[in-house]
């Protein structure tokens, strides 16, 4: 299957900000689905830019492999492995119409869950089982339809207050675990055909890229310019999702 230059130029913007994401700005990788789903449905382009995040998540787990929460894994992965079953039944029975909007939707929320942490100020607390479930199963259902399991993770796991490399480790090693486990369905959902393959590892290139250029905003970038940015540009890319979704 050919690929037209603007298709791969939007693909190579999407893997980019997987690499942000993974160097260390981590909201950047909830852009990749939505921008893949301007040039190609969005299922197609998730599958495409899975081999990536994987790529990208063993660098991450050797960083981060010793500063972690084995509590909150142990409650996360049973539920995201779940929430994967039920984004695997969901996109083997819809339409890509009714998934950009979707995908539209999850990127809405993430911009309303950033504005809701800014003003409301949740007590801290401790892992506990019932939120667990329910915020792991959450991500595994966003993360198998748009690789947007970030959102539900922070809801679950920000208001524990953990050290900053305890997070990081946390994040790093259940995301791993996450898009592993996506490999099969995705197999089975028809999605890993060698022309998509063959583009998953030329945008490893970019995505190493962002890696290293998020490594370097870090630095000089502020925190409240960042989240700002991230947020307008997420929230009218989702917007223009979902009226694709519903004006074909």
């Amino acid at each position: 299957m050919s690929v037209d230059l603007s298709t791969w130029l939007v693909s190579a913007l999407a893997a980019f900000a997987v690499g942000l994401g993974k160097g260390g700005l981590a909201a950047m990788g909830t852009f990749g689905v939505p921008l893949m789903a301007q040039v190609m449905p969005p299922v197609r382009g998730a599958a495409i830019l899975l081999p990536v995040f994987v790529f990208s998540d063993i660098f991450a787990v050797y960083l981060y492999r010793h500063q972690y929460s084995l509590r909150n894994m142990r409650i996360l992965i049973p539920a995201a492995t779940f929430g994967i079953a039920l984004g695997w039944y969901f996109a083997a029975r819809v339409s890509d119409r009714e998934i950009e909007i979707l995908v539209g939707l999850i990127g809405l929320s993430f911009c309303f869950n950033s504005w809701r942490q800014r003003h409301i100020k949740t007590p801290p607390h401790g892992a506990d089982l019932g939120r667990g479930a329910l915020w792991g199963t959450v991500l595994g259902f966003a993360s198998f339809v748009a690789h947007a399991g970030s959102p539900p993770f922070q809801v679950y796991v920000q208001p524990q207050r953990l050290q900053k490399l305890v997070y990081a480790g946390t994040s790093a090693i259940v995301f791993a675990v996450v898009n592993a486990l996506k490999l099969l369905p995705y197999w089975a959902l028809g999605q890993f055909s060698s022309s998509n393959l063959q583009m998953s590892l030329a945008l490893c290139v970019p995505a190493l890229l962002g890696t290293q250029v998020a490594k370097h905003l870090v630095r000089v970038v502020s925190e409240k310019a960042y989240y700002r940015f991230l947020q307008v540009a997420l929230a009218a890319v989702s917007v223009q999702l979902i009226y694709k979704g519903l004006h074909p």
